[in-house]
């Protein structure tokens, strides 16, 4: 099964759903056209079509080998990363000051949809990269910008963030492993970490990890946490690599998916490393890290559901079987003429839609936010990022179980290739915050540090959106009402939730998830409904008509197949906290 990326789509929502007209008025994108996104994304997509996704196969089958201490890849990727970092695609939305092309985060996005569905275990390298040299950028001194930013925003060697251990698991104020002075400036960082991408591996030259430590007299608890650079290789002066450093990789992970990514077991036997930005602010700065690394897991969830559906479309486009039921024909039809499949596809397509436009939208508030500073603005940037990565990372394992059953028996059995999805889309729910710590985060954070205002806001620019679509068509109309319904079942919890977090805290977290998916689904259908505006307006033009009428006819899809699940989402929110603390449960 080949893969395409699905550029006219990641195009439009460019153009009318990332908030372009802002995003290239900043002045760091001046001189950067849409024209020169799209060249940039199509180029892109022709590499990770031809180059990238037949990796997926032979990493599924092959495994990522641990072997005395090394990790092995199979060749073929060895080959491909070579070219990856050849044509530079590593550097795509990174500071020309330090050798990247400088193109908006909202093309990025887009770059990284369309490599993880290619393939998410390559993927997974230059994402965790581009996590690194985000927290390189932001809290690195002159120095180690200098040292490192150049070959890390290249390719020529990658990146990895060091949090979990042993008994922490993501209570990192428990984190043990220690950073003592060694009187030069440097520190000797020894302890175990565990779950590292790409810890070990042969297709860069050199690794940079990104290490949470305490120093011997930080506070207790988070607070006591400092970040460090680790380098595999040292690095000289002169910038040429030096002797290897103690730390070592013991074991990698036999895992359900994602099988040619290599998640590590390291352990730093007093292996040098260098202080980034103050001591005991390094979960501060890991948070750097952890937030573009949330967001571009939930863009994973999108990319996978893409693959998905690709792979289920192709399938049932030839699987020939049993007559229609409307009897329009007596033989046997391929089984995309069937209602239930037409269901299914379209169920895969408009989550996959929904999501993708979410986190286009969210991509390009994450730009505004990062170059303005405006506090409006990046509250809402980062109230968007915990939907991206809860909401669609949890639907991709329905759109990739959804893809298994259209695929019948076949689908149970590996020949077929469609399981391989299912199996990669289960570590995104889990992976850089399970969906719990993306709820709690939400209404933790996002919502109640200003008493729920942002989340008010968000309510009143979907407004915005169902009062333009009631003044539409017919479709823009039925959008317009599943919207309001969904909306009003957003605001009731809402105010629940402000209502009764500080009384009953253990009811309201108990609706955490139900509320983020009920939020999630409310912002992917808010975005499908302005994508509809637009698809309304360039049909009455006369524009691309089998496109926009195509896209009118999916955001009522997603209306009428997926918003009106925020109903069941809010039961739960109002009313089930009380089955899940009766007195006559026992667990």
């Amino acid at each position: 099964m080949t893969y395409q990326a699905p550029l006219k789509d990641i195009l439009f929502n460019l153009e009318h759903l990332s908030h372009w007209d802002k995003v290239s008025a900043l002045p760091a994108y001046l001189d950067i056209g849409q024209d020169d996104a799209a060249a940039a994304l199509e180029a892109f997509g022709r590499f990770c079509a031809e180059q990238i996704a037949p990796l997926a196969k032979i990493g599924d089958e092959a495994h990522a080998q641990h072997k005395d201490g090394k990790v092995i890849l199979p060749k073929e990727f060895h080959d491909a990363y070579a070219q990856f970092v050849e044509m530079g695609w590593q550097s795509l939305v990174h500071p020309a000051d330090h050798g990247g092309m400088g193109l908006p985060k909202v093309v990025g996005g887009a770059a990284t949809e369309i490599v993880n569905s290619a393939d998410m275990s390559f993927g997974l390298c230059p994402l965790l990269t581009d996590g690194a040299i985000e927290a390189l950028l932001l809290s690195g001194s002159d120095a180690q910008k200098e040292t490192y930013l150049e070959k890390l925003i290249m390719g020529q060697w990658s990146g990895t963030m060091n949090l979990t251990e042993p008994q922490a698991g993501s209570d990192l104020g428990r984190v043990r492993t220690k950073a003592e002075p060694n009187g030069d400036g440097s520190f000797a960082i020894t302890g175990t970490k565990i779950f590292i991408t790409f810890g070990e591996h042969d297709l860069s030259e050199n690794i940079i990890h990104l290490v949470l430590a305490r120093t011997p007299n930080g506070p207790a608890g988070p607070k006591g946490l400092s970040l460090y650079i680790v380098p595999k290789f040292m690095v000289n002066e002169d910038g040429t690599l030096g002797e290897r450093n103690t730390v070592e990789c013991v074991s990698i992970e036999d895992k359900l998916g994602v099988r040619a990514s290599p998640t590590a077991v390291l352990e730093y036997s007093a292996a040098r490393g260098f202080l980034i930005g103050e001591e005991n602010r390094g979960l501060e700065y890991m948070f750097i890290m952890m937030n573009a690394a949330r967001f571009s897991v939930g863009v994973q969830g999108v990319a996978v559901s893409e693959r998905a559906y690709q792979h289920a479309l192709a399938y049932t486009q030839d699987r020939v079987q049993s007559r229609p039921v409307d009897g329009s024909v007596k033989d046997a039809v391929a089984i995309i003429n069937h209602p239930d499949i037409r269901r299914s596809l379209l169920k895969m397509r408009a989550l996959t839609e929904g999501g993708r436009a979410l986190a286009m939208s969210a991509a390009g508030w994450l730009d505004l936010a990062h170059h303005t500073g405006d506090k409006d603005t990046t509250f809402m940037a980062e109230f968007m990022v915990p939907l991206v990565k809860g909401f669609c990372t949890e639907k991709s394992l329905e759109v990739t179980s959804i893809g298994v059953q259209c695929h019948g028996g076949m689908g149970f059995i590996e020949e077929t290739g469609v399981a391989q999805w299912y199996r990669d889309a289960r570590i995104l729910p889990i992976y850089e915050g399970t969906t719990a710590i993306q709820a709690n985060d939400l209404l933790g954070r996002k919502v109640l540090r200003d008493g729920g205002k942002t989340a008010q806001r968000f309510s009143s620019m979907v407004q915005d959106t169902i009062d333009a679509l009631s003044n539409g068509g017919a479709q823009a109309q039925v959008i317009a009402a599943r919207l309001s319904e969904a909306k009003a079942h957003f605001d009731q919890c809402l105010n629940w939730l402000l209502s009764n977090v500080r009384g009953t805290p253990n009811a309201a977290f108990a609706g955490t998830v139900p509320f983020l998916m009920l939020t999630g689904n409310l912002a992917a259908g808010w975005q499908m409904g302005r994508a509809a505006l637009v698809a309304e307006e360039k049909l009455a033009a006369g524009e691309d008509k089998d496109f926009m009428a195509d896209k009118l006819a999916m955001a009522q899809v997603y209306a009428q197949h997926v918003l009106v699940e925020t109903q069941t989402e809010a039961a739960r929110i109002l009313s089930g906290a009380d089955a899940l603390y009766e007195d006559g449960i026992t667990l």
